[in-house]
């Protein structure tokens, strides 16, 4: 009976058709966008010739002005229904990046377009992200998120095992937009299987709509700031994904450039030790069954900034590729344990009318911060030299413990609906 159970719900039968298919789409668009990893900037190298300087402006400036327009979507999905606008954001992605190709063909593809397409596709990606955590706590218990997000997890880093190099031979096949083309379809696929979700989503009372202003754009950060335990979590993720983010260029300077690295033990020193993200999943949930969800959230969130600073002592040769992959592998379990409890914590903790508003502040947060630490970094790459900038990365990210939630909440449930601002 308990292995039935086991099978049951690793195969997704205990959380229902609907969920089946949301999930279904959720791994259709991963691979898709892992497929295409490194797409933009190989298209504007070798197809528009670009320099250094535009090649990071579409991963900075594009993920940053993306962010911006995001802003005003969060108050905007939070009174609509989630299932349309998933589907809308991601046929909005298949339009934009079905342009790609096209120009390609066509022989009028301009870098403008490629920062464009970055920009709506980044935008696009915010409010999907914050849409689907309000639509996934409509869909299930608040017993089921952890299995749920843990799941998500597991596909998260299966996609980004598989998806790499796959993509690779993709484009040295069939050329450098295959990729693009591919992860075009995957968002309509993944639109395809959120309409067959079905069943009925209660529609979000419109009055509240009709009287929103526009001090409610910043009604998700007011959110957040209010609440002790969403507060420190917030910091804590914004700090530590930009700082983890900022150091990756000033690495593959690093093992590219000085130390002499060929590009497939570049490749590989990142792809090899996703498998740990895979088990990190895994383990989330009978982890949080053992030790709780509070200690588990602050222990793996701790262990987790332990890892990045050993990249400052990388070396040549197999020792250095070895070290790199020891980090990465220790980075990426204690964040694959993290990642599905932090989400659900988040959940749970935002009232269900608050909850696209804050998965929308936090991720235009987040992207910003990713961006401006990016462009930070690359300065003091120039100024210290990377291997420096990358333990000063390193040390810094030690101290983000310091902002994780000191003690757990009174309680998990749904908080009380917040009173209209408006």
């Amino acid at each position: 009976m308990r292995s039935g159970r086991r099978l049951g719900d690793l195969l997704g039968h205990r959380l229902g058709r609907r969920f089946g298919w949301l999930w279904g789409a959720y791994g259709t668009s991963a691979l898709g966008t892992w497929l295409a990893f490194g797409a933009f900037p190989l298209i504007a190298i070798r197809v528009l010739h670009a320099g250094p300087a535009e090649v990071a402006a579409l991963s900075s400036v594009g993920a940053a002005v993306g962010a911006a327009v995001a802003v005003p979507l969060g108050p905007w999905v939070e009174f609509r229904r989630k299932r349309p606008v998933l589907i809308a954001m991601d046929l909005v992605r298949f339009a934009a990046l079905l342009t790609i190709p096209a120009a390609f063909a066509l022989g009028v593809l301009t870098f403008l377009q490629l920062l464009l397409v970055s920009i709506v596709v980044a935008a696009a990606d915010i409010s999907f992200r914050a849409a689907s955590g309000a639509y996934l706590k409509t869909l299930l218990p608040a017993e089921d998120l952890l299995v749920a997000n843990a799941r998500f997890e597991s596909t998260a880093w299966t996609s980004t095992i598989i998806g790499p190099p796959l993509g690779g031979a993709a484009i040295g096949l069939l050329g450098p937009v295959a990729t693009v083309v591919a992860d075009a379809v995957s968002y309509l696929l993944s639109a395809l299987g959120i309409h067959a979700t079905g069943g009925h989503e209660p529609r979000p009372d419109r009055r509240e709509a009709s009287r929103m202003r526009a001090g409610d754009l910043l009604d998700g950060w007011r959110y957040i700031l209010a609440d002790a335990t969403l507060r420190p979590l917030f910091f804590n993720t914004a700090l530590f994904n930009g700082l983890v983010m900022a150091a990756e260029p000033l690495l593959a300077v690093l093992m590219l450039g000085r130390l002499g690295f060929a590009r497939w033990q570049y490749g590989i020193a990142f792809a090899a030790p996703s498998i740990g993200g895979l088990l990190g999943s895994r383990l989330a949930r009978p982890l949080v069954t053992r030790f709780g969800q509070h200690q588990v959230l602050v222990v793996a969130g701790a262990l987790r900034a332990l890892w990045p600073v050993g990249l400052a002592f990388l070396g040549p040769g197999t020792g250095g590729l070895l070290l790199v992959m020891a980090v990465e592998l220790g980075l990426i379990f204690c964040c694959g344990v993290f990642n599905p409890v932090y989400a659900t914590y988040r959940l749970k903790r935002t009232a269900t009318d608050r909850v696209t508003r804050t998965l929308s502040a936090w991720a235009v947060t987040t992207k910003a911060t990713t961006a401006l630490l990016t462009a930070v970094w690359g300065v003091l790459g120039g100024l210290l030299g990377p291997r420096t900038a990358i333990g000063l990365a390193g040390v810094l990210l030690l101290a983000t413990p310091l902002l994780l939630p000191c003690r757990a909440a009174a309680h998990l449930s749904e908080p009380e609906s917040a009173p209209s601002r408006a």
